[in-house]
């Protein structure tokens, strides 16, 4: 009786408190000898029944199963003489191109998927670990064999109603045909790093149609597959020259449509992770193209509600760019406070990370241009009541060399800062706050210790005549009111607002429905009215709450418990 007693209470918990409550819940050992029975509930909470993990979700891309799937077990290559090897190689990468079926029947097939699979591990290690293989009739067998198995229709998305995917919490959709997928890049990427690969034979097979399939595939929800995809269309730009502007320009594209259509693809990580070695790259000057990507298409994708999932890699493009070409900070940095999240604190933390990495590499002269915005906003950011935002915005006095550009320019970056910290260090409600608020008023002081002076002398001749402005906005009303009650009139509307259980709704059902203005000396006519809407028509307090639902009001009505209180035991 008391172990259960103990898994109700915590199975309670993990119904109302959340998905991590019931293993947060702490566990009494000694609650198992003289338990006493729990008290009555207060309320009818679900009680849920025992966690269960979460199987990985797989799904299946549409493939075009190959109608003749009955595959010949061929010889190996090794056992070969040389002179048929090409011919069996050919073979291998056709035998290599016939499709199977893993998703509606998993089980079909098993012989034959094993010969494919065993040919494709051979494929591998023969390209990999030999020489002068790849002939001329290779490169269409190879390139062919890659396009059946790769390009295919993608399954819809999981999420199709555009929920935010996170990767620490949800489980990816996997690829259900990947034991042939995998052994398929495995190859193609072997061959394309062969030191017998000559892109100027290949070229004639992988072309602009041949990319545009590739980074159509960069949408899978299969993390694998991205990784593998990212590869291979990094080698393909190192290798083919003519292929680079075409991809950069594909790859614009798809982000175009990501921030101003659908704000939905699964390989904006990937594909981010690509442009940052190729902006790594870029000559000097930097070309108005490039310029172009970065202010239209990098600085807007800080805007999308998904910006968690490829942040690090958007960061590192932005910070290239800088240290590639000093004079874009200031746009880059404008353009971030333009797009700056207001209700959403950890995006929030995120831009202050990434503001961070810029100031780290930004020129004495291009902070100048930037300070006044960039310090108004942090200052917003040490007043925020989320602390971690506070606490972001306060480890930048950490940093040594944004302390230098502070101290360089603290005549303007002190007036803009002290109001924020000096209210702060009181007024906030998380005493490690505090704490980093000092911090940062002790290196000001250090800094310039008349200028501080002043900012003090000033912040308190502000605070006062805050304080007088309000006394005199509180004594003007205090006059006023003395006038009305000055007023002959004054008694009966006060009377009147008694008895109409306030003025202030009965003269707006007034205004509403009879459309009556008042004017001076109409008081005891508006008090009639009001009462005569009173007799005929009570007057209701509207509530404000979420609509319901039909179905849920229902079953709470239906609802009956079958005892007044929870039945336990007489024994301890």
């Amino acid at each position: 009786m008391p172990n259960k007693t103990k898994k109700d209470k915590g199975s309670s918990k993990t119904a109302s408190g959340g998905k991590n409550s019931g293993k947060d819940a702490p566990e009494n050992s000694d609650d198992s000898k003289g338990a006493h029975p729990p008290p009555p509930a207060q309320l009818n909470k679900f009680k849920g029944g025992p966690l269960v993990k979460k199987e990985k979700r797989q799904n299946s891309s549409r493939f075009n199963i190959s109608s003749n799937r009955e595959l010949t077990k061929l010889p190996l290559l090794k056992d070969t003489s040389p002179a048929d090897r090409e011919d069996l190689f050919i073979q291998k990468l056709r035998q290599c191109g016939v499709l199977f079926d893993f998703i509606s029947d998993p089980l079909s097939d098993l012989k034959w998927k094993e010969i494919k699979r065993a040919s494709l591990n051979e494929l591998v290690e023969y390209v990999t670990h030999q020489r002068g293989v790849i002939s001329e009739a290779i490169y269409p067998e190879a390139v062919h064999m890659f396009a059946v198995n790769m390009f295919r229709t993608l399954p819809p998305p999981s999420n199709p109603s555009g929920a935010e995917f996170d990767p620490e919490e949800d489980e990816p959709t996997l690829e259900a045909a990947w034991p042939h997928l995998q052994l398929v890049y495995e190859y193609f990427l072997r061959f394309l790093e062969s030191p017998d690969f000559q892109p100027s034979i290949a070229k004639k097979y992988i072309d602009q149609k041949f990319v545009q399939n590739l980074l159509d595939l960069f949408d899978s929800e299969d993390p694998r597959e991205r990784d593998f995809l990212k590869t291979t269309l990094h080698r393909i730009y190192g290798k083919f020259l003519g292929l680079r502007a075409y991809i950069r320009k594909h790859i614009n594209n798809i982000f175009y449509k990501f921030v101003y259509e659908t704000e939905h693809h699964n390989g904006i990580a990937e594909l981010l992770e690509i442009l940052g070695s190729i902006i790594n790259g870029f000559a000097l000057p930097l070309k108005e193209e490039h310029k172009h990507f970065l202010l239209r298409v990098l600085i807007p994708l800080h805007k999308s509600k998904s910006l968690s999932v490829y942040h690090p890699q958007l960061a590192y493009c932005v910070v290239q760019f800088l240290e590639k070409d000093p004079m874009l900070t200031e746009k880059v940095i404008r353009g971030l406070l333009k797009f700056w999240p207001k209700v959403h604190s950890p995006k929030e933390v995120m831009f202050l990370n990434e503001l961070e990495e810029i100031l780290d590499v930004i020129e004495p002269t291009e902070f100048v241009k930037i300070q006044e915005p960039l310090f108004q906003q942090l200052a917003k950011c040490v007043s925020s009541p989320h602390f971690q935002v506070a606490e972001r915005a306060l480890y930048y006095w950490n940093n040594e060399y944004i302390m230098s550009l502070i101290s360089d320019n603290a005549t303007v970056i002190l007036p803009i800062m002290f109001p924020s910290l000096y209210r702060n260090s009181k007024a906030h409600w998380n005493k490690t706050i505090h704490g980093l608020i000092y911090n940062a008023l002790k290196l000001f002081m250090e800094m310039n210790q008349k200028l501080f002076d002043e900012c003090t002398q000033v912040y308190k001749q502000e605070r006062q005549k805050e304080k007088e402005a309000m006394k005199q906005r509180e004594d003007a009303w205090l006059e006023i009111e003395v006038k009305a009650k000055n007023n002959p009139l004054y008694d009966n509307f006060h009377k009147s607002l008694n008895s109409n259980s306030g003025a202030s709704s009965t003269l707006m059902e007034v205004e509403d429905d009879e459309d009556v203005v008042l004017k001076k000396g109409d008081v005891d006519k508006q008090a009639q009215i009001g009462t005569k809407r009173k007799e005929t028509k009570p007057l209701l307090r509207r509530k404000s709450g979420l609509p319901q639902d039909i179905s849920t009001v229902r079953a709470i009505n239906d609802h009956q418990r079958p005892d007044e209180y929870l039945s336990t035991s007489s024994e301890s």
